[in-house]
């Protein structure tokens, strides 16, 4: 929340080549309302002749991706700037008199709010290099990761087509390597049939070690199940070797990245801290760590709960409604970060016991995991806020169990 009073308030809507900025004195007098190129000469003008009234406040809709550049202008420039979210925005948009969708209204609504409303605003950290680049990381790995299922499922499907034997035989070791070196270094039905046995298994016991033989043989079973061929086959081979070595490529980028990911959080003060929580591998804690940023802009450990999405939302009206239900809203990313933590958790006894304890209450599984997230979210607070790694509980029955 910002309390400080300014003497111009700008809001700005951003946009991809451009962006429209209304200024308003602290009175509400409208000061100027503007055009700006995505430009860094042009949005520092705008600020130099603000910053001859007085004090101001740079107000967003959107702080990263295509309104990055105001941000960091602003702040080179020594003003502070704060971010007004857009589902925020459009509610109160709808105070105003009128119905009209334009750039100038926005950004006018932007900084009324800013000026009259400034518990709406959330703060905009200082700029932190390693979050920021953890961020462009993540996002990449994101992009990846879904590329990385796409390609799976491209194999399969043309695995299925053209010898479903062999599908059934391959495709459950995907995820190994020795599933995507099969396919990369051989190719599809037509290529396996004319390959030697003693290849075969050099590839497989290459991959992997322990259970090579095991996959030569059931792929070899699976090649004797199939006499006839299908058509399209042959092309097959050549599409299954090009997926297979993609599918490779892919795995070895988002290895490069998780080494990249630990590095960074090695770096960062609150990087040690998630990983030390129980369930909280390199990935899962980057997302924490991009999507909360900066924990002192949670005001206690509910807020924080609330935004992560793990807080049930009660129902009351009278005698008429009553209960609690999950939460849809909240931050996507943040709250599967929550989930799938909590989830490889349960290994650990405090949170098995947790666990265990709302199951006996009744809860189903899905349940009794939002359950532990809710938990884990208070832990999570307690951690970034005081800067101390995580300590089991002396037993499960006392202190804070995760």
């Amino acid at each position: 929340m910002l309390t400080q009073k300014y003497d111009v308030y700008c809001g700005i809507d951003v946009g991809k080549a451009a962006h429209h900025a209304v200024a308003l004195a602290a009175d509400g007098t409208r000061i100027l309302s503007r055009t700006l190129p995505q430009d860094e000469r042009t949005i520092t003008e705008l600020l130099t002749e603000l910053s001859a009234a007085g004090s101001v406040l740079v107000v967003v809709d959107q702080p990263r991706n295509i309104g990055a550049m105001p941000v960091a202008v602003a702040r080179a420039a020594g003003i502070e700037v704060a971010y007004l979210p857009g589902l925020r925005m459009r509610r109160i948009a709808d105070l105003y008199p009128g119905n009209a969708k334009t750039d100038a209204r926005d950004a006018y609504v932007i900084a009324d709010a800013a000026r009259t409303l400034p518990d709406t605003l959330l703060p905009i950290s200082q700029h932190d290099s390693i979050i920021e680049g953890l961020r462009m990381l993540a996002g990449f790995d994101t992009d990846l990761a879904a590329e990385e299922n796409r390609i799976t499922g491209r194999i399969r499907s043309v695995l299925l087509t053209v010898h479903p034997a062999l599908e059934r035989a391959i495709g459950k070791h995907l995820y190994r390597p020795v599933g995507v070196a099969v396919l990369a270094d051989i190719g599809g039905p037509v290529a396996l049939t004319a390959t030697k046995p003693a290849r075969l298994r050099k590839i497989t016991r290459a991959a992997a070690p322990r259970i090579g033989d095991d996959v030569a043989e059931s792929i070899e079973v699976a090649l004797a199940a199939q006499t006839v061929t299908v058509p399209g086959a042959e092309k097959a081979d050549f599409v299954l070797r090009t997926l297979a070595r993609q599918l490779r490529q892919v795995r070895e980028a988002r290895a490069d990245l998780e080494a990249q990911f630990a590095n960074e959080l090695g770096r960062h003060p609150a990087g040690p801290i998630l990983t030390s929580m129980p369930g909280v591998a390199a990935r899962t804690a980057v997302t924490m760590l991009v999507e909360i940023a900066d924990i002192n802009r949670f005001q206690n450990a509910g807020h924080l709960a609330v935004y992560a999405g793990v807080a049930p939302r009660t129902h009351r009206s009278g005698t008429s409604i009553r209960g609690e239900h999950r939460q849809h809203s909240g931050n996507s990313r943040l709250k599967r970060a929550m989930y799938l933590s909590a989830f490889a958790s349960l290994r650990e006894p405090a949170s098995r016991a947790y666990y265990d304890r709302k199951r006996a209450e009744g809860k189903n599984h899905r349940s009794a995991l939002i359950c532990l997230s809710r938990r884990r979210s208070d832990v999570l607070y307690a951690m970034l806020t005081h800067g101390a790694a995580y300590r089991p509980p002396v037993s499960v029955n006392t202190g804070l169990a995760a």
